[in-house]
C-alpha cells in the first residue's frame, strides 16, 4: 500500500493537492482526530484489502496540537508502517496575499494578524518540512502545473528533487527583480534596438534570435552559464532549496535578455530532474 501524508502551510494548496491525488486513485481522508490516525492506518493496511493508495491530510489547528500528530507518525514509522510526506509550501508574501484575497483568518491567529499566524505555523512545521519526502512550493505554480508535479511524483513515479527553477528575463531600466537569486547581465551583447527592422520586435521573434545568437559571445556565455548551473543546482538541492529564480537582464528586457532566457530554457527543460519555468517580465513594457 502507498501511504502519503499531505501537510504544509495553510493556504499553500494542500486541499487542491488532496483533490488531485483523489483524481488519480488515492483514497483521501482529511484532518482525522489525532487518536484515530493510527487506528485508521491499521484498518486500511489490512493484507489483501481493496485500498492500495491512501492520502491523509494533516493541518496545523489551534484545537489539535500538531506535535501530537507528528508523534503518532513517528510511532507508526517505528512500528514498521511506511509512508511518504508531501509538504505544500509557499512564500510568506504569497500566503498573505491569498489570505487577503479570500478574507479568511489564519487558524493560528483567528483574532490577530495573519502574519503572526504564518510565522507560528512555519515554526511548528519546520521539522516536518525537513523530514518531508517531497516539497512543492506553489508560490508561482498554476493549477495545471501543480497537477503536473503531482502526476510526476505519484503517477509516473519519477525521481523528484523538489526544486523549481524560474528563468526570468527583465530590463535593468525597470529594476532588478526583487526575488531573483542569481542575476546575469547580457548587455555586453550588441543591442537589436538600434537596428530599425528589429527595434519593434522581441526575443521571441526569429529575426531577433538569429541576430543575438549570431555573435559567438552569446554561445560562449550560455555554455559557461550552463557549466556553472550544473555545479550549483545539485548543491542547492542538497541544501534543501526548493525555489531558484535566475534573472537574465538587458537594458529594456525585450531583445537580448528574452533571447538568452529562451535559449537557456531550451537547454535546461529536459536537462535535469527539476522543474523549469520561463517568464518575460518586461517584454510588453511600452507596447
Amino acid at each position: 500500500m502507498r501511504f502519503v501524508v499531505v501537510t504544509g502551510m495553510s493556504g499553500a494548496g494542500k486541499r487542491t493537492a488532496m483533490k488531485m491525488l483523489e483524481d488519480v486513485g488515492f483514497y483521501c481522508v482529511d484532518n482525522l482526530p489525532v487518536p484515530l490516525i493510527e487506528k485508521f492506518v491499521e484498518l486500511v493496511a489490512t493484507p489483501n484489502g481493496e485500498i492500495n493508495k491512501v492520502a491523509l491530510g494533516l493541518d496545523v489547528r489551534a484545537d489539535q496540537p500538531f506535535g501530537e500528530a507528528q508523534g503518532v507518525l513517528n510511532k507508526m514509522r517505528k512500528n514498521g508502517y511506511l509512508f511518504e510526506i508531501l509538504f505544500m509550501d509557499a512564500g510568506d508574501s504569497v500566503l498573505l496575499k491569498r489570505y487577503k484575497e479570500t478574507r479568511r483568518m489564519h487558524p493560528l491567529s483567528p483574532n490577530g494578524r495573519v502574519e503572526e499566524g504564518i510565522n507560528k505555523e512555519r515554526e511548528i512545521l519546520r521539522e516536518t518540512k525537513q523530514k518531508a519526502d517531497y516539497v512543492i512550493d506553489t508560490s508561482n505554480l498554476l493549477t495545471r502545473e501543480l497537477k503536473e508535479e503531482i502526476d510526476h511524483i505519484f503517477v509516473r513515479n519519477e525521481e523528484y528533487n523538489s526544486l523549481m527553477i524560474s528563468l526570468l528575463s527583465f530590463g535593468f531600466k525597470n529594476g532588478i527583480p526583487a526575488d531573483a537569486d542569481l542575476v546575469f547581465d547580457v548587455r555586453f551583447l550588441p543591442n537589436p534596438f538600434y537596428i530599425d527592422e528589429l527595434k519593434h520586435k522581441t526575443g521571441n521573434d526569429t529575426e531577433v534570435q538569429d541576430y543575438v545568437m549570431s555573435f559567438p559571445e552569446a554561445t560562449v556565455f550560455l555554455e559557461k552559464l550552463m557549466g556553472m548551473l550544473d555545479f550549483l543546482i545539485p548543491n542547492y538541492i542538497k541544501e534543501g532549496k526548493h525555489q531558484l529564480v535566475i534573472g537574465i537582464g538587458c537594458t529594456g528586457g525585450k531583445h537580448r535578455s528574452v533571447t538568452l532566457a529562451n535559449e537557456l530554457y531550451a537547454r535546461m527543460k529536459d536537462h535535469g530532474n527539476y522543474g523549469v519555468k520561463l517568464y518575460h517580465r518586461d517584454i510588453k513594457q511600452g507596447v
